[in-house]
């Protein structure tokens, strides 16, 4: 499958969450097991060679995206997730985005210092998640290895957040 044709996947929807923001919606792809499949392995070709030690997936649908992966290249999986949502001690971080500010959080030993961490997510807007979720790692002594995401809005400038760390993105916007 082209990009152009995986791109038919990602459904536009005005106004959500809010008036203003023209939501991609990846249920479409999701719900496909063909561009499913075509998306993750996209995402095996592009760090099967990395040097990296665990996949960080951010809260939710990160999750989607870093489970097959985690388990394509046989890494462990971290979740980053919303406040309330870890039963263990945890670091926390508060960011910026698009329509509001929000709080991540990862367990304190999630990460072991030293230890090189992928950043996955399914969309780069403002960067306000990555960034916040590369903190994270550094706070947990951590490095960030790379950062990869399915949909990037370029027009949004989101890699200016994440200077200094290597970004994939599949799709473009």
């Amino acid at each position: 499958m082209d990009i152009a044709q995986l791109k038919t996947f990602i459904r536009d929807v005005p106004d959500f969450p809010q008036p203003g923001i023209l939501f991609r919606d990846i249920t479409p792809l999701l719900q496909d097991p063909t561009a499913f499949r075509d998306t993750v392995g996209r995402l095996v070709e592009r760090y099967k060679s990395d040097d990296f030690d665990v996949i960080v997936a951010v809260e939710s649908r990160g999750f989607l995206f870093g489970a097959p992966l985690a388990y394509e290249l046989g890494k462990p999986i971290v979740p980053v997730r919303k406040p309330g949502k870890l039963p263990y001690s945890a670091h926390s971080e508060e960011y910026s985005l698009e329509y509001g500010n929000n709080i991540l959080e990862i367990h304190v030993d999630a990460i072991a210092p030293g230890q090189k961490a992928l950043i996955l997510d399914d969309l780069l807007a403002t960067g306000g998640t990555l960034a916040a979720s590369a903190r994270l790692v550094e706070k947990c002594g951590g490095a960030v290895s790379s950062i990869g995401v399915v949909i990037e809005l370029e027009f949004l400038d989101g890699r200016k957040l994440l200077d200094g760390y290597d970004v994939f993105s599949i799709l473009q916007y």
